[in-house]
């Protein structure tokens, strides 16, 4: 039987163990629908109740656009070496150890394209922490420090062309021209894609495309 979303639903309540915190990561390359998953399951999880569920997306580190103009990467943007990557991780240990305060994580403005800091409350009743980015697998530089404080990490993949598709909707769903959002996907986010990519193996649990919400244009 293909793997379903009710199916991802069940695994992921189960992850919090004898009352502590557990950490869900979901990786995959830019349009393989990682955002509109996470935000699906917090809603399922949650439900009508008690909120138990927070969602975390890694994008809040991106380094701000003056950064990356400083550092001459502005036009890489997306790119490992334009995230804070020490600073997620340094989140994701917080997140698991200090389950008795309030702990504010960045968000990321799509509109802007830039990250918000303080914006995302993790109260001490979240007992799942739902984590989503392209880099969650990489083992190089600071990333390193992701995977082990993570419980589970999930990869979302999509059929290239529907991926393609997805990305190129959502740049243009955020304000660049058809052939700016083409041209940014192929020379930008592809490069991007492949480095991903090859950290599928890495990976708990891949999410075929039989799973993932339908929508227009993911993260």
């Amino acid at each position: 039987m293909p793997l379903t979303f009710d199916d991802l639903v069940h695994r992921a309540r189960a992850l919090p163990q004898g009352g502590r915190r557990a950490l869900l990561g979901i990786a995959g390359s830019p349009g393989a629908g990682k955002s509109t998953l996470a935000e699906r399951l917090v809603r399922e999880l949650n439900g009508s109740g008690d909120p138990w569920v927070a969602h975390v997306p890694m994008d809040g580190f991106h380094l701000a656009d003056a950064e990356l103009e400083r550092l001459g990467r502005r036009d890489r943007k997306g790119a490992p070496d334009t995230f804070d990557a020490a600073g997620y991780a340094a989140l994701l240990r917080r997140l698991r150890e200090e389950t008795d305060d309030v702990v504010y994580a960045p968000g990321f403005e799509r509109v802007l394209e830039q990250p918000i800091a303080g914006a995302i409350p993790v109260p001490p009743a979240a007992r799942l922490v739902v984590t989503e980015g392209n880099y969650l697998l990489l083992d190089t530089g600071a990333w390193a420090r992701v995977r082990p404080r993570l419980d589970e990490v999930w990869f979302c993949e999509l059929p290239e062309p529907e991926r393609l598709r997805r990305l190129v909707a959502r740049h243009e769903e955020f304000g660049k021209g058809h052939e700016e959002a083409v041209a940014w996907v192929m020379r930008s986010d592809q490069r991007n894609a492949e480095l991903v990519a090859a950290t599928r193996d890495r990976a708990d649990l891949v999410v075929p495309e039989s799973a993932l919400p339908r929508v227009d244009a993911q993260a």
